[in-house]
């Protein structure tokens, strides 16, 4: 009996272990393993951290990681790792990554890629100050492209801070750029994407201890920051994040939806970004 299935399993390319008379364990050796599912990215700085679900074929062994950027017409296996998640270190802020994930078994056999997810990666910032710029006007601005505090009316200042009646406020620097509160929110990845309408008529928000803001540059810039705390000195502790891509929303990405992922082309070429809301 055990001669007829020794036979049968070479015959359908099956190699097994017998336990016993009854108990057998099988191992497919021409079996591909299932493809990832569920990859997306979170933005980091200088880097993108990528997640997917977890394979579960006992003859599971590690996943191959693959990269294509802006131009390029195919994708490149940049590692490996035995766990569902990879960090791409080797990135340059600004640039937009396409990423696929791809599983493999103990005998060598690669499942399909992954559904493609996408990220941009951007600078960002913590524990940031600035302050009333009646009382303390070199530094109560920001200016996101060169990540620093600046003078309130410096022509590159996005936002300044002011205190007023017992009220913070923080306000664009001029009438191109654009400012809106988006509420309360545990921290600075809290916020993933940038809106398209909800901006403030009036070019300042009332400045609220764990509110995040969202910023729109008069370059066709987007940003962000969290308000951790007041100071002592007329000021606000925040963290904040620039994207550098011009007109791209993307602050921090969540799970990828197909349908939102501007279909990658497999052609070269940059990528295709849905259109922003009209230009002023």
């Amino acid at each position: 009996m055990r001669t007829k299935i020794l036979i049968l399993g070479i015959f359908l390319g099956l190699s097994f272990i017998i336990l016993g008379c009854d108990k057998r364990i099988y191992y497919c050796d021409d079996c591909f393993p299932c493809t990832p599912k569920g990859l997306y990215g979170i933005t980091g700085d200088e880097r993108v951290y990528l997640y997917w679900e977890e394979n579960d074929e006992e003859d599971f062994d590690e996943y191959w990681v693959y990269r294509r950027r802006d131009g390029e017409s195919h994708y490149r296996r940049i590692g490996r790792t035995t766990i569902a998640e990879y960090v791409d270190k080797n990135v340059v802020n600004g640039r937009t990554y396409l990423y696929r994930v791809s599983a493999v078994n103990w005998y060598g056999d690669e499942s399909d890629l992954s559904e493609p997810a996408f990220d941009t990666p951007r600078p960002e910032g913590w524990d940031e100050i600035i302050q009333d710029f009646n009382r303390y006007p070199n530094s109560s601005g920001f200016d996101f492209s060169r990540e620093q505090v600046v003078r309130y009316d410096d022509p590159r200042c996005d936002i300044y801070l002011e205190y007023y009646d017992g009220i913070f406020y923080l306000c664009v620097r001029d009438a191109e750029t654009d400012i809106q509160d988006f509420g309360y929110k545990d921290d600075i990845d809290s916020v993933d994407y940038s809106p398209e309408v909800g901006w403030s008529a009036l070019w300042c928000v009332e400045v609220i201890k764990g509110h995040s803001y969202i910023i729109w540059t008069r370059d066709d810039h987007y940003a962000k920051l969290r308000v951790a705390d007041f100071t002592r000195s007329y000021g606000i502790l925040f963290d904040w994040a620039y994207q550098v891509d011009p007109g791209n929303q993307e602050l921090k990405p969540g799970p990828p939806k197909l349908t939102d992922l501007r279909k990658e082309k497999e052609i070269g070429g940059k990528i295709n970004l849905e259109e922003n809301r009209g230009k002023r």
